[in-house]
């Protein structure tokens, strides 16, 4: 009885680091898009989104730990307008052919129980980099039922100002408050 309890009690402890092992998790790109919304001369909100991201999430659940690291790809800006996507990409807002990619890399996972509510993180828009945090709106861990692999989504938001990105030509008549939104989607693979 005692080897049998004591083969149980090893079995049990050799299992338990790898629950509690970090998981990396594969943005995919089909399924997630940031979005930033700002206001038109008071008259609107409109709202753009950028079609082409990549990026990895690695989620310690059980130490309550994690990394966000997203890359924008500016070049797909996508307004609904393509005269308008090429004026959004010049050099008075993303200045694309100099800066072709926006990233977001986490400092800290805030978490609220067993999921994330705050990410904290720098943002690097057209060459600078400031630090942000996201609030996490929701959250999903579980297998995804097409891939069955396991999955995580979430939706999160900000706020900056594109004049604090050397982007806010117009401003205040363009609203130098942007909000920022992104919906993702990874899997583990």
């Amino acid at each position: 009885m005692k080897e049998k309890l004591a083969t149980l009690v090893l079995a049990i402890a050799a299992a338990a680091p790898a629950l509690a092992a970090p998981e990396t998790f594969t943005l995919d790109s089909n399924h997630s898009f940031p979005r930033f919304s700002y206001s038109h001369f008071g008259y609107s909100i409109q709202m753009s989104r950028f079609d082409r991201t990549t990026g990895t999430v690695v989620l310690d659940k059980a130490a309550k730990t994690g990394e966000v690291d997203v890359v924008i790809d500016t070049r797909s800006v996508n307004t609904g307008s393509a005269i308008f996507n090429e004026h959004i990409q010049g050099e008075d807002f993303l200045d694309t052919a100099k800066y072709p990619t926006a990233t977001f890399k986490s400092t800290k996972v805030v978490f609220e129980g067993d999921k994330p509510a705050k990410i904290e993180g720098n943002l690097t828009l057209k060459g600078v980099t400031k630090p942000v945090t996201l609030t996490v709106t929701s959250f999903q861990a579980m297998p995804h039922p097409m891939l069955k692999k396991d999955a995580i989504g979430a939706n999160a938001w900000t706020v900056v100002k594109r004049s604090e990105f050397n982007a806010g030509k117009y401003a205040p008549n363009v609203g130098d408050e942007v909000r920022i939104d992104i919906a993702i989607e990874a899997i583990k693979p």
